[in-house]
């Protein structure tokens, strides 16, 4: 413990690395099942969730969890990928339940640190933040070790795994299960709101001209941990938050690679 209150940059620049890695394996699974924009409903749903679990004295991360997956769940009952009205139907939850946490905050009588759950507070994590970040990290390892040939399947042919035999809606629950704990443990490091960058934007580095979903997540996952990384120095040389200043690296990277792409 010692080591870690001298070194106190140390903790922060773990879990900045397992964040880095974490979050582009998540997203180049979703990207390729078309439930990115999944990602961005979750993230804006684990606000009442917090608030909630606070109130309650129940951790604020089981909370988000809860909220997050809630409203996922909702989305997909009310709509599905090939509806034409699934985007609309996808955001107007996500307003409304974003709406709702700010709502019930002050009726709650809680305080919480808007400023630190929209973009993170990454120096001033802890170990807690750290378990949770791993615990993410162990579960999405699972879901790929054991379900690597399911989630391919249905990525490819959703109608044929249902065919096969495959449980594609206990799949879809697992993913957005795993997208709302990766989601909640970044919290810390990037925020609920621009976690979308770290998810998003080394996935699309990543499955360029890809062979398959394991290199493409090798790729992501790589180009994550640089951006991160990065982020980081740049935030603690000069003194900056480290969650904005990976989503702007996130956004300098993209504009990168169009270019490259244009020439």
């Amino acid at each position: 413990m010692s080591f870690f209150y001298l070194n106190w940059w140390l903790l922060p620049l773990i879990i900045t690395i397992f964040t880095g890695i974490l979050c582009p394996a998540m997203g180049t699974v979703l990207i390729t099942h078309k439930r990115l924009l999944q990602v961005n409903l979750i993230s804006h749903c684990v606000l009442p969730g917090l608030a909630l679990a606070l109130s309650l004295g129940v951790h604020p991360s089981i909370g988000g969890v809860i909220s997050g997956l809630t409203g996922a769940i909702v989305a997909e009952s009310l709509t599905n990928k090939k509806s034409e009205n699934y985007e609309a139907v996808m955001n107007t939850i996500l307003a409304g339940m974003l709406g709702l946490g700010v709502l019930i905050i002050p009726i709650l009588g809680i305080r919480i640190d808007l400023e630190a759950v929209l973009f993170g507070d990454l120096l001033t994590a802890n170990f807690g933040d750290l378990i949770r970040t791993l615990i993410a990290f162990l579960m999405f390892t699972c879901l790929i070790t054991f379900g690597y040939e399911k989630i391919i399947y249905v990525g490819l042919d959703q109608e044929g795994a249902s065919a096969s035999g495959i449980n594609v809606s206990i799949l879809n629950l697992a993913l957005s299960f795993t997208t709302a704990l990766v989601i909640v443990s970044s919290m810390s490091a990037v925020g609920v709101i621009l976690v979308i960058a770290l998810l998003s934007t080394p996935t699309l580095l990543g499955v360029r001209k890809a062979p398959s979903l394991r290199i493409a997540m090798i790729r992501a996952s790589s180009y994550g941990l640089l951006i991160s990384i990065i982020g980081f120095t740049i935030s603690m040389i000069f003194n900056l938050s480290p969650g904005p200043a990976i989503s702007v690296i996130c956004v300098i990277s993209l504009i990168f690679i169009k270019g490259e792409n244009d020439n």
